[in-house]
């Protein structure tokens, strides 16, 4: 049987890797050590925010370090998650379906969604059980016609505690993460390196193809090889790894910029409300209910009780001019991306004033990103392929990095359908 080498474990890697066990023998590279749940109380890490202890949003990851923070050129922090399962299990378990631009090029991913659809627990089961202020602020998205809507979310909520810690690893399994499709590929006979970083690729000139992987693994310096190699390291990684390879990608870095608009609301609860429970969909931006871990512990604006702050988000469709490189990570925001955060921060304020917020004790949250992706798009030429000329033969990408352009809203969804299809040519190749 031929090997495969899968680089990552969130949602494109473990994907790739469930998928391709059984016809590849399959081993599964992972930066990170085995994810593990936040386990502190998050209300009493709140207590000592006005001491001063919370300098820098670096420092989530001494308390948490599955989490990851990077900053950009401009400031922007950047989230991404490091261990089993990738950012899968940081997300907020949207399962959402965005594909427009990819329809665009002439990729149509009908079937793989179908198939997750059978796959996957799918559920807006969790509108039973909202809290009362996110029943108000639905209430008034619907008086603003918004066209509010209930998030489909990869969650089963008869395990569901309402804890509110989804975005922090969910304690009791509820929320599905790829460490599901990790554990499959494993049950099935592939093999699973942890703390091994991926440095470069080796390439073969003469053959065009990939005949090295070379890694730190427990500090140490280790080469894999195979025959097939998928590489998905994250919007962040995959173009490092590449960038190192001696293979460069295109200027073309997207992160999807969060920015949260909150104030004071008694009894808001949104602490052990789900993330996200439903949104609305605006013009380059996205709008929902969110609690902003980031900008409750680092943001001084913020330094209010927990379960009496309510706040909503803006996830920005950011314009793709960006670069993530092994020195640095450059994003700036374009004169439109701003325009489209002022956008939202109206309709934000509009919202909490439905609920008799003054406008004056409204306040902005940090700006952060989690959603990278977009350096080596497809284009409608590689759309029966899922293959850039630029790389080696044996070596295919299979994570956000492929996007044309930022979704603005949740990706792992559709990152899963693109790792399948990835992996579907992939097995047909070597037949």
């Amino acid at each position: 049987m031929k090997k495969a080498i899968v680089i990552g474990t969130g949602a494109g890697g473990a994907m790739a890797a469930k998928e391709l066990q059984g016809h590849f023998q399959v081993t599964v590279l992972e930066e990170g050590g085995e994810f593990k749940p936040f386990s502190f109380k998050v209300e009493s890490l709140t207590r000592f925010r006005k001491s001063g202890l919370y300098l820098d949003e670096h420092m989530i990851s001494g308390l948490f370090p599955y989490m990851r923070i990077q900053r950009a050129s401009s400031g922007m922090v950047l989230v991404y998650g490091r261990g089993t399962g990738g950012t899968t299990t940081l997300s907020t378990g949207n399962g959402l379906r965005y594909d427009e631009s990819l329809k665009k090029l002439g990729i149509h991913l009908d079937e793989e969604f179908a198939e997750l659809e059978k796959e996957m627990a799918l559920s807006t089961d969790h509108q039973k059980s909202w809290t009362a202020a996110t029943k108000a602020l639905y209430d008034a998205c619907e008086e603003l016609n918004l066209d509010p809507m209930p998030t489909t979310k990869m969650v089963d909520y008869t395990r569901c505690v309402h804890c509110g810690k989804c975005v922090l690893g969910c304690p009791t399994g509820a929320k599905w993460d790829s460490r599901r499709l990790l554990q499959d590929s494993l049950a099935h006979g592939a093999l699973l390196k942890t703390n091994c970083k991926v440095t470069k690729l080796g390439i073969d000139r003469a053959s065009h193809k990939v005949n090295k992987v070379y890694a730190r693994e427990n500090g140490k310096n280790v080469t894999y090889s195979a025959d097939l190699i998928i590489l998905a390291a994250g919007g962040l990684g995959t173009p490092i790894i590449l960038e190192n390879s001696g293979i460069m990608c295109n200027p073309t870095l997207f992160v999807d910029p969060v920015l949260c608009v909150a104030a004071p609301y008694e009894g808001a609860g949104q602490d052990k409300e789900i993330p996200m429970p439903f949104l609305m969909e605006r013009d380059g931006y996205m709008l929902s209910p969110y609690m902003d871990y980031l900008s409750l512990f680092f943001n001084k604006s913020w330094r209010l009780p927990i379960n009496g702050i309510l706040s909503m988000m803006i996830k920005l469709a950011d314009s793709s001019i960006g670069v993530s490189y092994s020195r640095h990570t450059t994003k700036e925001l374009t004169k439109r991306d701003k325009e489209r955060l002022r956008a939202g921060v109206a309709d934000c304020k509009s919202i909490l004033g439905k609920l008799g917020i003054p406008e004056e004790d409204m306040f902005l949250g940090t700006p952060n990103a989690g959603h990278p992706g977009g350096m080596l798009p497809l284009t409608s030429a590689e759309a029966e392929s899922f293959h850039s000329d630029r790389l080696p033969e044996n070596l295919y990408v299979a994570d956000a990095t492929l996007f044309p352009e930022s979704l603005g809203n949740p990706p792992i969804y559709t990152i899963l359908a693109m790792a399948k299809r990835v992996a579907k040519i992939c097995i047909a190749d070597q037949a």
